[in-house]
């Protein structure tokens, strides 16, 4: 038996992985942000949102004991932060500032990857945060990562389709060049493994070609490796995004394009359970270490936990009783979008945010909504000064999440630039196909060798046409909005 537990609504774009510690959930997102919960109610902690990388956010991973919480994304950095506090102990950049897809910590945390869409994966220091060795694993984008158990393997994942598996020395021990003939989409390994004069693990993996597979992934003698499949599962009708296995390695669990969740018995193969709750494609799967429960993140901006078997010790009241954990409602004056917001709308707005000491300051200095949205911390503490550190964290964490409660929420999606996931302003046509903000196509030209962000093949020519008809539409949308 599955059950809804509740339904988590903060994001404002789509999420794209979630992980548990033993305390905490952490989900992130399009929106450039990552979320933090407290799974005893799943109330969200005081500092949460974390803000920092630039673009959206694909991949979250805490390490083992819980302590920390690695994410990258398609900035080119991997942050480090404390569960504890939110802080940022660290941030990498990957070599050639290539978009990193995925991140994985080794079990001791002593180690850290990074994969790359230029193909490569970046292993890492994670006492010294400094970066041990790159390796050149495909062609294709790695687009998923994880260690062994032991953590002195690690598997890597391409577009490609091949799943490859290499010594923490980045040597290649053994390479599954179909694994998924239309692409791997995510890999990883159950927890438990035997180690009697042969090391043996599981390893589940899905793809593009809709299909979950189990392998038995063995090393004799210490060098040679083999990967022999164990199950194809088939319990989905459309590309499978993301699996995962339960902490026990009895279960594993996977979401679809089809918009549904697979649970399934690891050790038959034999499905289970198919979840159906989510509106679109099911991007990320996740189970705790500690209780009985499953994350799930879509494209449709929500985040659903579930809990398994007979719920022992999990949240007590019924799936139908438990109260939905939303996010904050827009403010009846947010049906502008920020650009015309009068200096009155963001008075009226500090007011509803608590942000009631700063109203008399933004009055004298003249502040609407254009000039809010182009505030930083050195404008709020040379020009207009705000000395509380504090103060101005918190404002500037309010300012981003209303930016994204527009420009990610009610827009439709070919209005949204896919590099910065904002409101595009002024619109042009790379030779990809695709549509971009101008600025942000032009700047990813100049520091991504030519590549486009959407198929991660080369450009034919960096020249970029302006695309009038959607600039019209955008500004159509844009006037019904404020009807």
């Amino acid at each position: 038996m599955v059950s809804l537990m509740c339904t988590l609504e903060h994001h404002r774009d789509e999420v794209n992985c979630c992980d548990f510690s033993p305390t905490l959930l952490a989900t992130c997102s399009g929106d450039k942000t990552i979320r933090l919960y407290d799974t005893n109610d799943f109330s969200e902690l005081p500092f949460s949102p974390l803000s920092g990388h630039g673009y959206g956010v694909h991949c979250c991973r805490f390490s083992s004991c819980g302590g920390y919480l690695v994410t990258c994304s398609t900035d080119a950095s991997i942050m480090i932060w404390s569960s504890a506090t939110g802080e940022v102990l660290g941030t990498l950049e990957h070599p050639g500032r290539s978009p990193v897809r995925a991140c994985a910590l080794a079990p001791d945390s002593t180690q850290l990857l990074s994969g790359a869409c230029d193909g490569t994966v970046a292993v890492w220091d994670f006492s010294s945060k400094t970066l041990s060795r790159c390796i050149a694993v495909s062609e294709a984008s790695v687009v998923a990562c994880c260690f062994t158990p032991c953590g002195q393997m690690f598997v890597t994942g391409c577009t490609y389709g091949a799943i490859k598996l290499w010594d923490i020395h980045g040597d290649l021990l053994h390479s599954e060049r179909d694994a998924h003939d239309l692409g791997v989409t995510c890999c990883n390994f159950a927890h438990q493994y035997k180690s009697d004069g042969c090391m043996e693990f599981r390893l589940a993996s899905c793809g593009q070609d809709s299909l979950l597979k189990i392998w038995i992934v063995s090393q004799h003698g210490g060098t040679a490796c083999e990967m022999t499949l164990l199950h194809t599962l088939t319990g989905q009708s459309a590309p499978v995004l993301s699996c995962a296995f339960s902490w026990d390695g009895e279960m594993v669990v996977s979401g679809s394009v089809d918009k549904t969740i697979a649970v399934y018995d690891a050790n038959l193969g034999a499905l289970l359970h198919t979840l159906n709750e989510h509106d679109r494609y099911v991007t990320a799967v996740a189970l705790s270490p500690s209780m009985p429960w499953i994350a799930t993140g879509s494209m449709d901006k929500t985040v659903k936990v579930w809990r398994t078997g007979d719920g022992d010790g999990a949240i007590v009241a019924e799936p139908r009783q438990q109260p939905t954990c939303k996010g904050r409602k827009p403010p009846g004056h947010s049906r502008l979008l920020l650009d015309d917001w009068t200096e009155e709308d963001v008075g009226t707005w500090l007011h509803e945010e608590g942000l009631e000491e700063l109203v008399s300051i933004f009055k004298v200095n003249n502040i609407d909504g254009p000039e809010l949205s182009q505030l930083n911390k050195d404008i709020l503490a040379s020009e207009l000064g705000i000395e509380s550190v504090g103060l101005r964290g918190r404002l500037l964490r309010k300012i981003e999440a209303l930016k994204a409660e527009q420009n990610g929420s009610e827009a439709p999606d070919e209005f949204v630039c896919p590099i910065t996931r904002e409101l595009m302003k002024d619109p042009v046509i790379a030779t990809d196909g695709y549509s971009y903000e101008k600025e942000a196509i032009e700047s990813w030209i100049k520091a991504k060798n030519r590549s486009s962000p959407m198929t991660n093949l080369p450009l034919q020519t960096t020249l970029v046409t302006p695309n009038r008809s959607l600039k019209i539409a955008i500004r159509r949308w844009k006037s019904s909005q404020q009807m």
